[in-house]
């Protein structure tokens, strides 16, 4: 299967109410997180971040929130940025459409945020434009696939070269990802500041 690490323009055109990037006049992109926090994952990863004097933003999941309230106390408190990723990562279905909407309000009751990632990033158009009316959506531009074993390591330090201003990154810090991500995220960080890159926070 077809790996698109960046995703292309006509995708950004035919599905509106959502953020994929910003346009911006200075040199910086928006390292993000989605699934934590996780109390073996998100630690290592607030340490990193504050060892390179970075922010990131973090798309918590309310049940994760729920259960590390000390976690998302120490996201805000180092300066980062939180957003909704729903309840339990409610997967969207057309047939469960007000099940998935309970899910984010649910959400919404631990995190302290009007931006929206949308698990998977599976949404229609119809539930878009219905949760843009309290949030804002923000999709990404360039996918890490730190999840995701059958990508290689290599490859996707390869497809950094590919980042450019304004592009929302996306990385994970949950159980699944750990292992790639002790590996990838320090030397992605280190070539992209080497490229002269500033990380800034979606707010």
């Amino acid at each position: 299967m077809i790996k698109i690490f960046k995703i292309p323009g006509f995708v950004r055109f035919f599905l509106p109410n959502r953020t994929w990037s910003f346009s911006i006049n200075s040199k910086a992109i928006y390292l993000t997180f989605d699934d934590g926090p996780q109390s073996e994952v998100t630690p290592w990863v607030l340490d990193l971040l504050a060892s390179e004097k970075i922010h990131a933003t973090f798309f918590c999941l309310g049940e994760n929130v729920k259960s590390n309230p000390e976690l998302i106390e120490r996201i805000l408190k180092e300066g980062h940025a939180i957003g909704n990723h729903s309840m339990e990562h409610v997967v969207y279905s057309r047939n469960h459409k007000e099940d998935y909407f309970q899910s984010i309000l649910e959400a919404g009751k631990f995190i302290p945020s009007k931006l929206y990632r949308p698990p998977y990033g599976k949404l229609s158009g119809m539930m878009a434009k219905r949760i843009s009316k309290d949030y804002q959506i923000i999709m990404w531009s360039w996918m890490a696939y730190d999840f995701d074993y059958s990508v290689t390591i290599e490859k996707i330090i390869k497809k950094t070269r590919n980042i450019k201003s304004g592009d929302i990154l996306v990385f994970h810090d949950n159980f699944k990802s750990e292992k790639r991500l002790k590996i990838l995220l320090p030397q992605i960080i280190e070539i992209l500041k080497k490229s002269g890159f500033e990380f800034k926070i979606i707010s």
